[in-house]
């Protein structure tokens, strides 16, 4: 490959190459950088255009730089879910390329071993014999594309060179690639397993480059999925035990051909045991024996190539036909072995810098795993490494006259200079291993220069919780903090030496008690003592430990004599061990997803195959219960079906329903056949609407107090809403995209419902990314029908619910003993009512005793009597046994005017309502009998609880101890599923260990919007080119499964909502927001109920950046909150505002401005909430002020995800302010930016208007426009002195300060279910860390 570069330049493209000036930005700009809804391949443009161009010129390196960077051909292979580029691509990876094999004999030993290969390739050549002479050149073309590049790789591996690295790498990627997706790996395996390709690359100069440590890391990569365990024809994963059998099986072969042909030189060999040859060293030792020529031929005997093209440069030489033979015949480590022998506690070792991708498709849950696995340790070691240099940076090392002694010149709160730790024991080593079974070591922490705050944050460690030990030497040059872009920026230059992470067991004092035990300081005289001293009991990193005793052996140094330093991070951050621990246990087992599941989750074949109308276990009838308000709402939810009544039910019953026929109904038309004239040759003809049968019944009357009464559904569902349902309802995946405002969690709180009353032996497991949205559902859980002893929360947040009763697991134990009370209390009533002696409310076995002597005898008297004929109004009311029991009961209990019936019924609903008791009591009784809050904890788990919620991230971290508990569930059910990445959707699929050898899970329901914002990842390259940003929920969405897209929005004012339509085409509007009156109206003392508001440079400066990635904008800051007073001197309630900005720093700095201006000031208060754009998702208020802060560029706001979140959070007013020259220049964001416009630049105000208006929204009304910021300020200092005189003057009292205060949260304390949040998390400013210090 040649450069074309002037002498100097190293031949890369500058700017003016991407920006314009460039032929081929030019070529981009002229075919495919036009708005069109879809973009072509255009062949002819490829081939005259690009590809001559290129050929002619030698492929010089510059241009093929500026073309992947334009990213013209590289998407196109990333992209393999659009149908056109998959018909592209296919025929280059078809079993045609099977004809470039060494031998016939290859391919017939393939076809051999699954005979429908000969079918296939038999096909292939039928296709090329019936093709006329330019389709078989298309053809030829097709089967050699990927051989002849193949071939040139292998020529271009010779040669040791710059420009041949950059591109051996990429194609190294794009192999992986192909070997990591089956359809694409099925053939071209066989083909790069047959031209020795791992072999080549090995020996190959590129390889053994010292500087290439990329490309050794690509090759393992390649490696590994070359030789991944799986069948690439059926796609099954092998076993351990399949894997070794295979391997035995090559071993044996390579015996028979050895004792055959070679008896005098390999008969050692031909009669040792496997053990004892499938070593390299063993192996070699064997083969080292033979020629070359007798090398040759063993190679040749047992299938191996020995012979390349020249093309290639490739000769089969003894030491490549040696690799080939020890690559294919050692013992090879499973991926499972690689795993469990991966550490999940970082160190100094440079990572990886070949990560795995998350495609479309997986090979196999294992592959899945191995895959997230890794790159969820690489993403975690990272973000560890670079907080700690960070943090070393602040405490600036300096060199000291003392030998090995360093000084610490600045100060951190997460981290104490440190002597070295004492090693006090190092356990036996387990059965089956050679590491210690644990290392503790004791670290003296001297906190005696600590402000009390921050030695409380030390002593508050967790056991469990990770610090980190490092060896820090000096720094000469300090580096001065950068924007994340210092070049080198490796962990020596910050001084960093080497890393070791302990895990805490306690923290005592200097006396030697635990921290946790000591009673709180007790000043004496005023004054307390201020602690010297902590000391840090720890275990340490037994692998790295054994490595460090390995090397310390050898003469290397000692690495826990060199540190000096412990760090600490935050508690939330600082989860990764135990999510590291849970995906390395998923991954050592063989968990298995649920078989009708199976195909789907993989990527492969039908996607429909999931949905509940393609499974045997479809339900043909389901009671929906208050699914329906009326008949009418039944038939109008049914567009597509004609709505029967059953042949019991005349005319329009009433609610509940029961539907009948709803799989026939369901069934999807049959799929054209792939024969186009069989298709012509039938008669096409309109499919019948499909009929459902209706009946009803009426609801068991539970007793006769209101509280018996159940809670029903009031919600008025949507034809889309009630399919979401009814597909929830039923056993199946269920994906559900839910637009702004659409309901969707008012669909998956009456799927719950549903569930829980037709199936009530199944229980439900509840997942979503934020505790806020998790507790937004859980709420709306408890407003139903549902009793509450069946809930149960797990994990932080639950205190944030607004419920008068607590969910957690202990709340809910304790709520069980507070209602054993109430009911042993209504035994009592009950014993009073027979006038039984006794304490029969002393337990709930009491009680039982209590139940079967005393009320059922007098239940089955009753009933003998009233079942009668003869039985007359009066005999049965009279011989009712519970009078006095019921006395506290709506009175009469019986009305005179009562039918036999009506009577009878509330009979019914009196034992029902006495029943229950027994039934609660019966389940409260293990309670009684367990010892421990723990026990009973856990019981509650098990077996009480029928709908468990906790966030995706606690599932995480308790999966291996929930799963130990014996915990099972049926039904799995995630909200927020969009903002979940794929291993946090999965690990809640497999909180339960299998039941002979299946997962019993029945239903799956994601509930999401991917075009709202995804996972956040920080690190770029895991972010775009890992994709570990992707969801389980995208990810079925690009395969195809089926979706239900709710289509009508009930929050936002119809205008508010087209400023976010553009990006759902088919969303309306639901009656509401067309009919009420809030929004109807005006918003008072605004001209408009949204604009945009050009805000320019305050005090001559526009956006700053006081630490990287914290972004801040004083005007905005200032104007945002001028905004806000405005509107509470007109009288809009604090709690209907809430003020949002898309970066942390900003956040920062409006929350400083409002405790500057209003949280003092009884006029103001605090707004609701202050937060970013990524927190507030699934959020709503009433009027939102928005800031987007940048003034240079758009930033990560160009992600359209967030701006769909941005400008869907208001339901009545939105005020936005930003730099209009920024954001109309942006292309991705014309559609959002166009309507807002429109609209003039500056505020535009009304007076003589108070909250709430009378004007109405299509009212004209002169306005006053704000020239800026201080104007707005002046004209509200203005109006707050005259408010201030009138209620002077009039004897009034200022209001009392509004706690409204979720923004006075501490920041990101929102619990374990949170992720990270912005485009990068805000490190601590060094002004704070000073603040830090006693």
């Amino acid at each position: 490959m040649s450069s074309s570069a002037v002498p100097g330049d190293d031949g890369r493209p500058d700017l003016k190459d991407l920006e314009g000036e460039n032929e081929w930005t030019q070529l981009a700009h002229k075919h495919w950088n036009k708005p069109v809804k879809t973009r072509k391949v255009k062949n002819d443009v490829i081939k005259s255009e690009i590809w001559d161009v290129l050929e002619r010129e030698g492929f010089p390196y510059r241009s093929q730089l500026i073309l992947e960077n334009l990213q013209l051909l590289e998407n196109a292979f990333q992209s393999l879910d659009n149908g056109l580029i998959r018909k592209e691509c296919a025929p280059l990876v078809s079993i045609s390329i099977w004809h470039n094999l060494v031998s016939e004999a290859t391919r017939e030993r393939k076809f051999e071993q699954h005979p429908p290969l000969r079918k296939a390739w038999r096909a292939s050549a039928r296709r090329f014999d019936s093709a006329d002479e330019t389709a078989q050149a298309k053809l030829r073309f097709d089967r050699a594309w990927l051989y002849s590049l193949l071939l040139d790789f292998a020529g271009r591996i010779q040669e040791s060179s710059t420009e041949n690295l950059v591109y051996c790498e990429r194609f190294l990627e794009f192999l992986t690639d192909l070997e990591s997706q089956l359809p694409t790996r099925r053939y071209v395996n066989i083909l790069i397993k047959d031209l020795n390709l791992l072999a080549v690359i090995r020996l190959s100069p590129t390889f053994n480059e010292t500087e290439n440590g990329l490309f050794r890391d690509l090759f393992v990569l390649l490696r590994h999925f070359v030789q991944f365990p799986i069948d690439d024809n059926t796609g099954k994963q092998h076993t351990q035990t399949q894997s070794y059998e295979e391997h035995c099986a090559r071993l044996a072969q390579l015996q028979r051909v050895s004792l055959k042909n070679f008896k005098d030189k390999m008969t050692i060999l031909a009669l040792s045991n496997y053990a004892a040859i499938d070593k390299r060293e063993d192996l070699e030792a064997h083969l080292e024996v033979l020629s070359n020529e007798e090398l040759t031929n063993l190679s040749e005997l047992l299938g191996f190539r020995s012979k390349y093209p020249p093309a290639s440069q490739v000769v089969a030489d003894r030491a490549l036909l040696l690799q080939i033979l020890l690559l294919a015949y050692e013992r090879r480590k499973t991926f499972r072995e690689v795993i469990r022998d991966l550490s999940v506690l970082p160190t100094e070792a440079s990572l990886s810098l070949a990560i795995p991708k998350l495609n479309l498709q997986y090979l196999s849950v294992g592959d899945f795993l191995w895959r997230s696995f890794v790159l969820y340790r690489c993403e975690s070691f990272f973000e560890i490494r670079k907080e700690m240099e960070e943090t070393v940076k602040r405490l600036r090392p300096q060199e000291t006259q003392l030998p090995n002694k360093v000084r610490f010149d600045g100060f951190s709160r997460m981290a104490i200079p440190i002597s070295k730790p004492a090693i006090i024991e190092a356990g036996i080593p387990k059965v089956g291993h050679d590491r210690p079974a644990f290392v503790r070591a004791e670290i003296g922490l001297d906190v005696s220069r600590l402000a009390d705050h921050v030695r409380r944050e030390w002593e508050s460690l967790r056991p469990d919780d990770v610090v980190y030990l490092l060896a820090v030497d000096p720094v000469e040059t300090p580096r001065n903090l950068t924007n994340g872009h210092a070049a080198h920026a490796t962990s020596r230059d910050f001084g960093i030496r080497s890393l070791r992470a302990a895990e805490v067991e306690q923290v005592l004092d200097d006396s030697g008690r635990m921290i946790r035990d000591m009673p709180p300081d007790i000043a004496a005289n005023g004054y307390v003592a201020r602690p010297r001293l902590r000391r840090l009991l720890v275990k340490l990193d037994t692998a790295a430990f054994q490595t460090d005793t390995a090397g310390k052996s050898k003469g290397q140094p000692d690495v826990y004599e060199s540190i000096n330093l412990v760090i600490r991070r935050k508690g939330r951050e600082n989860n990764f061990r135990k999510i590291l621990d849970t995906i390395k246990s998923l991954a050592l087992s063989d968990i298995p997803v649920p078989d009708w599941l199976q195909e789907v989750f993989l990527g492969y074949g039908d996607p429909t195959s999931a949905t509940y109308n393609k499974l045997s276990a479809c339900l043909d009838q389901i009671d929906f219960r208050d699914t329906f308000l009326d008949w009418k709402h039944l038939v109008e939810s049914l567009p597509d079906r004609v709505v029967q009544p059953s042949s019991n039910d005349q005319g329009k019953p009433e609610p509940p329903y029961i539907l009948q026929g709803i799989s026939a109904a369901a069934t999807e038309p049959p799929r054209p056949s792939r024969k186009r004239r069989r298709d012509d040759e039938a008669e096409v003809s309109q499919p019948a609407p499909k009929s459902i049968k209706v009946s009803t019944y009426r609801p068991p009357n539970n007793g006769p107090y209101p509280t018996d009464a159940p809670k029903r559904n009031q919600v008025c569902f949507t034809p889309v809403q009630v399919e979401a349902i009814m597909s929830g309802t039923q056993p199946g995946l269920t994906v559900i995209v839910g637009p702004p405002g659409t309901g969707k969690t008012d669909v998956a709180t009456q799927i719950i419902n549903n569930i829980y009353h037709d199936f009530p032996a199944q229980r439900t497991l509840l997942i979503a990314h934020s505790n806020q949205a998790l507790n937004q559902l859980f709420q709306k859980i408890t407003s139903l029908d549902i009793d509450e002893r069946h809930l149960l929360r797990l994990g932080h947040g639950e205190e944030d619910l607004d419920t008068d009763v607590s969910y957690s697991k202990h709340g809910r134990v304790e709520s069980f003993l507070d209602n054993r009370g109430y009911y042993l209390a209504e035994v009592d009533r009950l014993a009073a009512n027979f006038q039984a002696p006794g304490a029969h409310g002393n337990s709930c076995e009491t009680a039982g005793y209590f139940n079967s002597v005393y009320v059922i005898p007098a239940w089955s008297k009753f009933w003998d009597l009233a079942n009668a004929e003869d039985a007359s109004l009066t005999d049965i009311t009279t011989s009712f046994p519970f009078h006095q029991y019921f006395s506290n009961a709506p009175q009469p209990l019986f009305p005179p005017e009562s039918s036999r019936e009506q009577i009878l019924d509330v009979a019914r609903g009196c034992q029902r309502h006495i029943e229950k008791i027994f039934t609660e009591l019966e389940d409260i009784r293990p309670f009684e009998l367990l010892r421990t809050s723990r026990d009973k904890a856990n019981y509650l788990l098990i077996k009480e609880a029928r709908i468990i919620a906790m966030t995706s991230t606690h599932a995480a971290i308790r999966r291996q101890e929930i799963a130990d508990l014996g915990f099972h569930y049926d039904n799995v059910i995630m909200e927020e599923a969009a903002q979940i990445t794929e291993i946090e959707n999965f690990i809640p699929l497999a909180l339960q260990n299998p039941k002979d050898g299946q997962l019993p899970l029945q239903r799956v329901v994601l509930c999401g919007d991917h075009l709202q914002n995804s996972p956040i990842v920080q690190n770029l390259a895991f972010r775009q080119f890992a994709n570990l940003e992707q969801s389980l929920f995208l990810r079925f969405v690009r395969l195809g499964v089926p979706t239900i897209n709710l289509d009508h929005q009930g929050r936002a004012r119809p205008s508010i909502a087209e400023l976010y339509k553009w990006r759902y085409p088919k969303l309306e509007n639901l009656p509401n927001v067309l009919s009420e009156t809030e929004y109807l109206r005006a918003n008072a003392g605004f001209r408009y109920e949204y604009q945009f508001i050009d805000v320019p440079d305050y005090k001559e400066k526009g956006e700053s950046q006081p630490t990287p990635h914290y972004f801040q904008n004083l005007g905005e800051a200032e104007y945002a909150v001028a905004i806000y007073q405005y509107m509470r001197l007109l009288g809009y309630p604090a709690s209907k505002i809430s003020i949002l900005t898309t970066y942390a720093g900003q956040r920062a700095l409006i929350r400083d401005v409002l405790g500057h201006r209003c949280a003092k000031n009884r006029l103001f208060g605090l707004p609701r909430l202050v937060t970013t754009v990524d927190k507030y998702q699934g959020e709503q208020n009433d009027y939102i002020i928005l800031s987007l802060v940048r003034t240079t560029r758009v930033g990560y706001l160009r992600d359209i995800r967030r701006l769909t979140v941005a400008l869907s959070r208001a339901r009545l007013g939105l005020y936005i302010l930003g730099r209009r020259s920024v954001f109309e220049t942006c292309y991705e964001l014309r559609e959002a930016f166009v309507k807002l416009f429109e609209r003039p630049n500056q505020l535009l105000l009304t007076t003589g208007e108070m909250f709430p208006a009378r004007r109405r929204l299509e009212d004209e009304v002169e306005a006053t426009e704000m020239a800026g910021v201080e104007h707005l300020g002046k004209y509200v200092y203005e109006m707050t002195k005259a408010k201030i005189e009138s209620l002077n003057a009039g004897g009034g009292q200022l209001p009392a300060v509004e706690e409204t205060l979720e923004m006075m949260e501490a920041d990101g304390e929102e619990g374990d279910g949170e992720g990270l949040l912005d485009e990068a998390v805000a490190e601590e400013s060094e002004q704070e860390d000073i603040d830090g210090v006693a």
